[in-house]
């Protein structure tokens, strides 16, 4: 069977110019892949958890196992691998290797992808903070995108580390591929980087446990790929 080179489609179909015409993407261009990870467990759902290490639901880890499957086949085989210091990225990065990605990768610790720190409100149950806001709160997050929690930092602070981290990056890493397994928070700070948005109007994005985000910067701009795309679903 010939092999289908990159950016070409079975029907032919190739990308050309500034346009993405076919399934597949073609090599050679600054990808990030961005995963949330897998879910954590319902104790530690029942609160604000922000940049606490709590553990992954072990029943969903089990369950989902197809998920993981599909994702270990849609991610590039020769991507760089980056992680949180929080044990549920690290644990959902290795269960993807393991369902049939086909290496082990080094997985490095970047901090600047941490989820949002709420600080003193972190651990609250989520009943008990509405009365804690100081500006209205955010239909699809905890708080308004401007809000910053005593000894926190708000979304847009999110925005503005993430943005650096992703500029950074890139520029290390031209033409490569990079897996970064993050947070809900953390991808949402992504894509309103790279689509220069509010992060009140970033938090509209839904960004499921283990849905894929894709950007890419093929030249000067960015380009939105996909975002929360569910794997084998």
């Amino acid at each position: 069977m010939n092999k289908i080179s990159p950016g070409t489609a079975r029907t032919g179909q190739k990308n050309h110019g500034h346009f993405l015409d076919a399934p597949q993407l073609a090599k050679g261009v600054t990808r990030f892949w961005l995963i949330r990870h897998a879910l954590v467990e319902e104790n530690a759902r029942a609160a604000l958890y922000g940049t606490l290490d709590v553990p992954l639901c072990p029943d969903s880890l089990v369950a989902q196992r197809p998920m993981y499957e599909a994702l270990a086949r849609r991610l590039p085989e020769d991507a760089q691998w980056f992680v949180t210091s929080l044990s549920r990225t690290r644990i959902t990065a290795e269960t993807i290797c393991s369902a049939g990605y086909g290496r082990k990768p080094e997985l490095t610790v970047i901090p600047a992808f941490l989820e949002q720190d709420l600080g003193e409100w972190q651990g609250l149950p989520h009943n008990a903070l509405p009365e804690k806001l100081r500006q209205p709160g955010h239909v699809f997050w905890p708080m308004s995108g401007t809000e910053r929690p005593p000894g926190g930092e708000s979304m847009t602070d999110v925005c503005a580390r993430v943005g650096a981290a992703l500029n950074d990056l890139a520029e290390r890493n031209r033409g490569k591929d990079m897996v970064i397994v993050s947070h809900g928070g953390t991808i949402r700070a992504a894509i309103a980087h790279a689509l220069r948005i509010h992060a009140d109007t970033a938090l509209h994005f839904s960004i499921q446990n283990l849905s894929l985000t894709i950007l890419e910067q093929p030249g000067p701009a960015w380009r939105v790929v996909t975002v929360n795309e569910l794997p084998g679903i």
